[in-house]
């Protein structure tokens, strides 16, 4: 398959999906943006797709919490055509506001009943975060299966922009389970690698978690935004760094290639 296929989710609020669509179009992907009414209205088109694009912004205003209410859009208007989706090997990345939505919809950490076991509360520092970050990748891990990750450099660097990204799981189960299974992808730290308070983690996460996939590593939820670094030059330091890929860009490239090497 040389040319994957692309939806982008969007509904009011939404205001990152044209520059989600743009990083997979810059990776040779042929991407639909949709609202999620036409795609709870044709019932069909997850089947047409290889890969599900949520991106970040304000859905319905963040109003009872971030990303609650298209969740339930998710878990009652499309449950059972996600599953679907998934079985048959569909890739899905939430990005800020879209990782909000995939925790909140049971997506994330993953389970066939879409009950929900980890959120993405209110910043500890109780402001609105907006600035480049270091994230600590787990992709030199033999054991992880993250697709979206694969080759990716140790530590990047991405921008976040949020005000409820403080990931906590329901129990220390949950927690270690995520450990045990090499589902935490990212997790916020600075320069050298290391991990530590704020600012290094900008909302409070426990154990620094920016990221989380599934257990098949095929859905991946993380705070910070890829798209924001499709391009050297966004960079906040771009004339004094080594050129090299984008960071954000890798990301993309990677699920791109899954089914480009089909």
């Amino acid at each position: 398959m040389k040319n994957p296929k692309v939806l982008v989710m969007r509904t009011a609020g939404t205001n990152c999906d044209i520059e989600t669509a743009f990083a997979f179009k810059l990776c040779s992907c042929r991407v639909d943006l949709m609202h999620i009414n036409c795609i709870v209205k044709s019932k069909t088109p997850l089947k047409k797709y290889n890969i599900l694009a949520i991106p970040g912004g304000f859905s319905y205003g963040d109003d009872i919490a971030a990303g609650k209410i298209l969740s339930n859009e998710l878990r009652y208007k499309l449950k059972d055509e996600l599953k679907k989706f998934v079985s048959s090997g569909g890739l899905i990345i939430g990005i800020c506001n879209g990782f909000q939505v995939l925790v909140k919809s049971g997506l994330l950490p993953g389970n066939k009943s879409f009950v929900q076991e980890v959120t993405l509360t209110v910043n500890d520092c109780n402001k609105f975060e907006d600035r480049w970050v270091y994230l600590k990748s787990n992709a030199s891990l033999k054991k992880s299966k993250c697709i979206w990750t694969k080759g990716i450099n140790e530590v990047i660097y991405l921008p976040v922009a949020h005000g409820e990204g403080k990931f906590v799981t329901k129990d220390k189960t949950v927690l270690n389970s995520l450990e045990k299974n090499n589902q935490i992808v990212f997790r916020y730290c600075d320069e050298q690698g290391l991990n530590g308070g704020y600012p290094v983690n900008p909302n409070g996460s426990v154990g620094d978690i920016a990221g989380v996939c599934d257990k098949t590593g095929r859905i991946l939820g993380l705070m910070p935004h890829p798209e924001r670094h499709i391009f050297n030059t966004q960079h906040p330091r771009w004339t004094r760094v080594k050129n090299s890929e984008p960071d954000g860009l890798k990301i993309f490239k990677n699920a791109a290639n899954h089914f480009q090497k089909r």
